[in-house]
């Protein structure tokens, strides 16, 4: 039973759901009616194209140009049924969105007139500029050329009147220049190892994928607010503001009642995602006021990337229709919790069977079990790696503040688990068992529950908690790509798998029995993790002191964790499976310390910005106000009435002042050390400039400006503020 589904994408200004049949209808009724799916490919394909595309796609070979020919005639026949009359190459660059350059389907024919034309070629390869996208000195200016190359197994869409067609993205020299094209990789490497493990317990699994669901975090603001903030117009956060009074102290926004314009937004964007083909199951409020959540059910884990990345772009139109402004930044709002991107991941065999879940027989719970410590021991060798997958400069505002999981990378199984796990350890022995051990062994393993999700509590502390039947991945960041932290995932533990292989073969190979063999290196591998399970409340400072002791490492700079991509051991794991060669992970690795610099470099602008050119006039108008009122005072009162009546003024424009003159400096000294800092040509050496000397001035300017911010007079404040930003609804 294949897992991967032919899923539907349509247009946001396409016909609401009742417009289709004339009638309201089901979902079902409309979802995934503007996609080349698998319906339209038997309606618009003759039987051998077909049948080589499935092929193509179910066994992960190319298509060849005369395939590709047959394809793109019946899938420019669909489009133009559908209204198309553009089409596009639809990657995901190195940046933190997408990317489409689009063409008509217009050539000229031989009376001067024209013709619509798609032919093989337009489908499976275009030529954007890859000097203009980031690619960490891979590509120049002068080496403009690349490639965007038709990946089938994520289905081509509709949106608007253009023919969108997933792609890959890559150098004329053959590099990675985008997040899909690792991804692909990673999850071709792990159902091959997975498939071979399967075979010591399942002779009829022939594929393994990799499944996802992303939940998605994100805050709301009026329209009208947001461009009154240059901060969020230009950053996306709020990089000046004080705590309203009221913001989540009393839990009372959490699963609360949606409010109706949110509801109404939601609706909106529901239907278009269903009509895109996104599985959406869940929207709710969130802890913090103004933030919510919208949960999809899982999928093959290329197509939820691609789901994933298509409904942030469909949220930010559609909430604009209901003037308002979707923000995935990690933390928009100071002192309120930020946003995640939970990564709920897991393996499924093309027999139906989650990898992840116990079955109900001692032989698929072995299985579990395998697959269950592999990824334990994946995690906790390539802690440094999964961490540097999810760090940026808006996620580590949010990491370890009480909200979100720390840097730490340690894994939560729930007490049942880890007491099953516990056991195994000590009575599994390297030593060869008798019969009635192994027999008792088997029996002890069959006992494990069919069925984990009551048994196991929820850590939300934990950055990677198995709830039941998946791995969560908490610590992935609500503006995230998920394909940068599932590429490493999947690596890491597709490398596990081998490893497991290896380990068990030796072991038969020495006249130990498989089942024998199997536990033996599943007792291993839970000795050899051991340190990465915690249980308990991974916020405290009680886990953060057991973890150093433990030997974990808690990484809480941007640079240092992101330099994880370029150690030793991470171009081992990357070469070996031929994910990453050296050259792609420095050139990526160099994006990520750029985009570093520059987020920080536009943030320190914007604030020099508005407190220059806003809050300082704003606070000389309001000191202003504050003179002339005490020389107002001396007028009308006596010299000792006076004395008494003006002490506090005198001292609030002693405040003020200190405030301005602190900001004036402080502004100047920021300017300073960012023209240094921009002298720097090495980008790490630039992004740890940027770290140490400039990024310490925005939260000292802002310290100053949130102090006025409670002094000055509300009608004078020249920007709204959080109890206005945060309940606006």
């Amino acid at each position: 039973m294949a897992i991967i589904r032919f899923q539907a994408v349509h247009d946001a200004n396409s016909r609401k759901p009742n417009e289709i049949s004339g009638k309201q209808n089901k979902t079902s009724d409309y979802f995934a009616v503007n996609v080349f799916d698998k319906s339209k490919m038997q309606k618009f394909l003759s039987q051998d194209a077909y049948s080589g595309v499935m092929e193509c796609i179910e066994k992960g070979i190319k298509i060849d140009r005369n395939l590709a020919d047959k394809v793109a005639v019946g899938m420019k026949s669909w489009a133009l049924d559908m209204g198309a009359t553009h089409f596009s190459h639809w990657f995901h660059p190195l940046t933190d969105g997408t990317a489409e350059k689009h063409d008509a389907f217009i050539e000229y024919n031989e009376f001067g007139g024209v013709v619509e034309n798609f032919s093989g070629k337009h489908l499976a390869q275009q030529e954007p500029d890859a000097s203009s996208f980031p690619s960490g000195g891979i590509r120049n200016t002068f080496e403009a050329r690349g490639y965007t190359a038709w990946d089938p197994s994520s289905p081509a869409f509709i949106v608007r009147n253009t023919l969108s067609i997933p792609t890959i993205f890559v150098s004329y020299t053959g590099e990675a220049l985008d997040h899909k094209t690792p991804l692909l990789k990673a999850l071709h490497a792990i159902d091959k190892a997975a498939v071979e493990v399967c075979e010591y317990f399942d002779k009829n699994v022939s594929k393994v994928f990799s499944t996802l669901g992303a939940e998605q975090e994100y805050f709301l603001v009026d329209e009208s607010l947001y461009f009154a903030r240059p901060d969020l117009v230009m950053t996306e956060r709020t990089l000046v503001g004080h705590a309203s009074e009221k913001d989540q102290q009393l839990d009372d926004h959490y699963f609360s009642s949606i409010p109706e314009r949110v509801g109404a937004f939601m609706r909106e964007f529901e239907t278009e995602a269903y009509r895109l083909g996104i599985p959406l199951r869940t929207r709710h409020n969130e802890v913090a006021p103004n933030q919510y959540e919208v949960a999809p059910i899982y999928e093959e884990c290329n197509l939820a990337v691609d789901h994933n990345i298509l409904l942030m772009d469909i949220m930010k139109k559609i909430a604009r229709r209901h003037h308002f402004i979707v923000l995935f930044h990690e933390k928009p709002f100071k002192g309120i919790n930020g946003s995640g991107k939970h990564n709920n991941w897991s393996l499924m065999t093309n027999t139906g069977v989650n990898l992840l879940s116990p079955g109900n027989k001692p032989k698929s719970n072995m299985q579990f079990l395998s697959f269950l410590v592999c990824t334990l021991k994946a995690v906790y060798t390539h802690q440094d790696l999964l961490r540097a997958s999810i760090v940026s400069a808006g996620n580590a505002m949010r990491m370890g503040s009480n909200e979100a999981p720390p840097l730490i990378m340690s894994i939560f199984v729930g007490n049942k688990i880890s007491q099953m796990l516990d056991e195994l350890e000590v009575r599994v022995t390297n030593k060869k068992m008798t019969p009635d051990e192994k027999t008792e062994l088997k029996l002890d393993v069959g006992k494990i529950p069919e069925i984990l999700l009551d048994n196991t509590d929820r850590n939300r502390t934990s950055p990677f908690a198995f709830t039941g039947n998946r791995f969560e991945f908490r610590a992935v960041g609500s503006s995230a790509n998920c394909a940068s932290p599932m590429t490493v995932l999947n690596t890491a533990i597709a490398q596990q798998l081998i490893q497991f292989k290896k380990d068990v073969d030796d072991l038969i190979e020495k006249n130990v029995k498989k089942d024998e063999a199997i536990f033996q290196v599943i007792r291993k591998y839970i000795i050899d993790s051991k340190k990465v399970r915690f249980e308990g409340n991974s916020y405290s400072e009680e886990w953060q002191k057991e973890a150093k002791k433990k030997g974990l490492t808690n990484v809480t700079n941007v640079i240092e964790a992101l330099d994880a991509y370029l150690s030793a051991k991470s171009k081992r794991l990357f070469k070996s499976l031929k994910i990453l060669n050296e050259k792609e992970l420095e050139g990526r690795t160099g994006v990520r310390y750029d985009n570093y610099t520059k987020k920080i470099q536009i943030e320190s602008r914007v604030i020099g910005d508005i407190a220059i050119s806003q809050i300082v006039p704003t606070a000389l108008d309001y000191q202003t106000k504050l003179i002339k009122n005490v020389k107002g005072l001396k007028e009308l009162y006596s010299q000792n009435e006076f004395k008494v009546l003006v002490g506090g003024r005198l001292e609030l424009i002693k405040t003020v002042s200190g405030h301005i003159t602190a900001i004036k400096s402080k502004v100047h000294d920021m300017t300073e050390a960012r023209k240094v800092a921009n002298k720097i040509e090495d980008a790490r050496g630039k992004a740890v400039q940027y770290s140490e000397t400039v990024l310490q001035y925005l939260e000292d300017i802002r310290s100053h400006i949130d102090k006025l911010e409670q002094i000055v007079d509300n009608e004078m404040w020249p920007l709204p503020k959080y109890r206005e930003l945060l309940f606006s609804r």
